[in-house]
């Protein structure tokens, strides 16, 4: 298991004493599909911190723990173990009762827009729903719903249509109004834009960066394309079978990974430029990653890494600070650079 202590790196690369958003040694385990099977341990002990206005990328390959987390953190899942603070308060064991004002603060903007709205529902009663939980009459939530679609990009006096009468990216927008509905500090947005085309994931990257500016919100922000990350987070939280392997910000990651599956990440990454991109060099990982239901003994990454010796094959590295003064943190034996 891997323990986070350090303090909150800032998005300026400082520190912060009351981080807006607190998880410690995070655990998720799944029972096994049949009855004696292996439980699966999709998140293993992680901790981050998140602060207020700062966007903190989570990434990844598929089935490595972070949609898991981010479901935790806004308690659509319970913990196995650890904990997730906000604003300075433990909220992992509180009641759905004691949790229903905290819902004002923590929404969560889902990856596929469609399969996430009501299709039963007008997008009137989508975006309202939410204030109404929380208190709001129908007419001051409607009147709340119209001002949002304005908000984020879409035309009011459609509030009357279904989801199927919008294009992939205007459900997603619709998504994005209904998280904003009761004026949250905190969004988990969980691969908001990878069901998106091409050029409707660049409007959907910049309507997330306004309405960050204009509502001081902070982000989870959950991806796999390492584009986009670098693009729109403060720092960056490295995913690998459910722990992190580094995390730091993001300029200082991107520049010069310390951890062999970063580096291999970034690699796969385009470039721009055909020059560069013919000419440097392309890390290709060994075999497929292992079954979080049977992980690897020590380092759970040493069966594809290529720099594993014998204590990763039998100790599991700690997350600690890739070098003296600096905030990065790396789980791995022999980092780049150390």
């Amino acid at each position: 298991m891997t323990t986070t202590t350090t303090a909150t790196p800032a998005a300026g690369g400082g520190t912060t004493a009351a981080p807006l958003l607190s998880v410690r040694d995070l655990t998720m385990t799944f029972p096994g599909r049949r009855a004696r099977s292996a439980p699966v341990r999709a998140v293993d002990g992680i901790g981050f911190d998140v602060a207020a206005g700062e966007t903190l990328g989570l990434v990844g390959e598929s089935g490595c723990g972070k949609s898991t987390t981010g479901r935790m953190i806004v308690r659509l899942l319970e913990p196995t173990a650890g904990s997730v603070s906000y604003d300075g308060r433990d909220i992992t064991h509180l009641s759905q009762r004691e949790l229903k004002p905290l819902r004002r603060d923590l929404q969560m903007v889902f990856q596929d827009p469609h399969s996430s709205l009501n299709p039963r529902q007008t997008v009137a009663r989508i975006i309202s729903d939410p204030l109404m939980v929380q208190g709001s009459s129908a007419s001051e939530a409607r009147g709340r719903a119209a001002e949002l679609m304005d908000l984020v990009g879409l035309i009011p006096e459609h509030i009357d249509r279904y989801p199927h009468e919008f294009s992939g990216g205007q459900a997603q927008r619709i998504g994005i109004a209904r998280a904003l509905a009761t004026s949250p500090r905190l969004v988990v947005a969980d691969e908001p834009v990878s069901a998106l085309d091409v050029s409707v994931q660049a409007q959907i990257v910049n309507l997330m960066e306004r309405l960050q500016r204009e509502l001081g919100l902070a982000y989870l922000f959950i991806a796999h394309d390492l584009s986009v990350v670098k693009r729109v987070c403060d720092r960056v939280a490295v995913m690998y079978l459910g722990r992190i392997v580094e995390i730091g910000v993001k300029e200082r990651v991107y520049a010069a990974p310390a951890h062999p599956y970063t580096r291999a990440l970034l690699s796969a990454v385009p470039l721009p430029d055909p020059a560069a991109e013919r000419s440097r060099e392309r890390i290709t990982l060994l075999g497929d990653p292992p079954s979080p239901a049977a992980p690897p003994p020590g380092c759970t990454f040493h069966p594809r890494c290529p720099k594993a010796q014998d204590v990763c094959r039998t100790e599991a590295p700690l997350l600690r600070i890739a070098a003296p003064g600096e905030a990065r943190q790396v789980a791995c034996h022999f980092p780049e650079g150390s």
